[in-house]
């Protein structure tokens, strides 16, 4: 999910997500899909991957969420730990509380890199476009 609003908030050209895990499911939970459908996110077509050692490596940032020590650590990357629920298995109430906070939270990192899209507001970054000045 933070990797597909990532790819929504974020102008492309400056950054650009990878998802990955470190126990990745053959597909991505259906709860999951229909949280992010709800919101204009189509992930129909996403498969989830692990996260090994190269990825990580390619990186200039990681974001981590919760997994603890099989999270690599590569030396020099600045790496933030989000420690959100896995949704997997979650009711769709959980998972929407979930899929809100990533989105927060990827705005917020979007925002602070300056890694937004020309010409896209900042409170659009910062409340998801609900509030308009």
């Amino acid at each position: 999910m933070a990797a597909a609003w990532f790819t929504a908030l974020a102008d492309l050209a400056q950054a650009r997500a990878i998802s990955a895990g470190t126990h990745p499911g053959a597909h991505v939970h259906p709860t999951v899909l229909a949280a992010m459908r709800e919101s204009g996110i189509d992930l129909s077509r996403a498969t989830p991957r692990l996260l090994t050692d190269p990825i990580a490596r390619e990186a200039s940032f990681l974001v981590t969420m919760g997994c603890g020590e099989a999270c690599p650590v590569v030396p020099g990357v600045p790496r933030e730990d989000w420690p959100l629920d896995d949704p997997k298995d979650r009711a769709i109430e959980d998972v929407r509380v979930i899929r809100d906070e990533l989105r927060s939270r990827v705005a917020k990192l979007v925002l602070e890199h300056g890694w937004g899209r020309e010409g896209t507001p900042p409170w659009e970054l910062q409340t998801g476009g609900e509030d308009r000045a």
